[in-house]
């Protein structure tokens, strides 16, 4: 038997890391992806009844996901800016051309039919809007004056409000915080920030009045979810029994009795985090919550590290925006926030969410690994 030489170890290794270099790929970023991606293949198969369809399917599109996250973690960060006002652009204009021609699914009015395959429009925004939010604030010097504040919220509100026509809050809500987040590390003083949350707050009787009825009732269910246990408390009702009946350590793999009997709707995909509690209890959330935290903290890291202005905002608002998956989709899981249609990042089933944020993700490795490349 041949035993590996520590010399012949540290070549191996070596090897892989300029590799891994060549690539621009930032290995603890891909090491926690990779970590949660593998994580998802084990509670998918539970929470999809043992169907290796949905595995087969999930793996097809994680596969192209990476593949995406691949090249553009090759791309020279100078290019995104380059075409962040075309992008953004192009996105705009899909979003009107979706209220005009759009397809029509469960009342809602978001895709795009482009013959060979579907297309949701939304999904391509989540990106472009941050990077021309980043590029409009990156023209002059920081922090922001109040005219380019307002410009930038007007381009953080243009896509928001066309989202929310489709109807898509949950959507609308993700595009607005990445946005919102370029403009917050470009250097608002907190006197503003407060400014701001009280106008909004203000507004509120004025968002009730816009909102459709399936919307306020989801509001009305999110403040007392017991009144209506059988109809529109359902899901949240059933989310809390799912995960209070984890406990500490959980019930074991497939050992989830809500998914498994059908007590728990969308448990492949909104509610997939319940799913997860229920079969791994306190200590399985807490690590898979550390495993978030890490990524989430080393796209701040990047941003920390980036080298001018419009990469410093755009890696700081596309963490920022995986911050905002993760928050509001376990928040809704466990009752502190109304259900909207936010999957848990890398986790729930589906491709379209899965590839916006690896693009995100092969941004933020772009913007780290071409750091010497930068043009002055």
């Amino acid at each position: 038997m041949q035993v590996e030489t520590r010399s012949e170890q540290f070549d191996r290794h070596s090897i892989i890391g300029r590799l891994l270099t060549k690539l621009h790929l930032d290995i603890p970023l891909l090491l926690g992806l990779v970590l949660i991606s593998a994580l998802s293949y084990l509670i998918l198969y539970s929470a999809g009844g043992q169907d290796m369809k949905i595995l087969n399917r999930q793996a097809v599109r994680s596969g192209i996901a990476f593949i995406l996250m691949m090249v553009l973690a090759h791309i020279n960060p100078y290019q995104f800016k380059r075409y962040s006002v075309l992008l953004y652009s192009i996105g705009v204009f899909l979003l009107i051309a979706v209220l005009v021609m759009g397809e029509i699914g469960k009342g809602a009015q978001r895709w795009l039919d482009l013959g060979l395959f579907r297309f949701q429009p939304s999904e391509m925004i989540k990106i472009t809007t941050p990077m021309m939010v980043a590029w409009y604030l990156s023209i002059d010097s920081l922090p922001p004056k109040w005219k380019q504040l307002g410009g930038a919220g007007l381009l953080i509100l243009m896509p928001t409000l066309l989202i929310a026509k489709q109807p898509d809050l949950g959507t609308a809500l993700l595009v607005a915080s990445s946005g919102a987040a370029a403009i917050f590390f470009a250097g608002l003083s907190w006197r503003f920030i407060s400014v701001v949350v009280v106008t909004l707050a203000s507004l509120t009787p004025v968002l009730w009045h816009f909102m459709r009825d399936y919307q306020r009732d989801r509001v009305l269910t999110f403040l007392n979810p017991e009144a209506d246990p059988m109809g529109r408390g359902y899901h949240i009702i059933q989310s809390k029994i799912a995960i209070g009946s984890g406990g500490i350590y959980g019930k074991g793999w497939q050992g989830s009795t809500q998914a498994q009997l059908d007590f728990l709707p969308e448990s492949s995909t909104d509610f997939i985090f319940a799913v997860f509690a229920e079969e791994f209890g306190l200590s399985g959330c807490l690590t898979l919550l550390v495993l978030y935290v890490a990524i989430i903290s080393r796209c701040l890291y990047i941003a920390v590290q980036a080298q001018d202005t419009y990469t410093r905002l755009l890696a700081g608002s596309l963490g920022f925006t995986f911050f905002v998956y993760v928050f509001v989709n376990i928040g809704m899981v466990i009752g502190i926030l109304p259900v909207v249609g936010v999957p848990l990042p890398l986790i729930s089933y589906g491709g379209t969410s899965m590839v916006t944020l690896l693009a995100g993700f092969g941004i933020l490795m772009s913007i780290h690994t071409h750091r010497k490349f930068l043009p002055t």
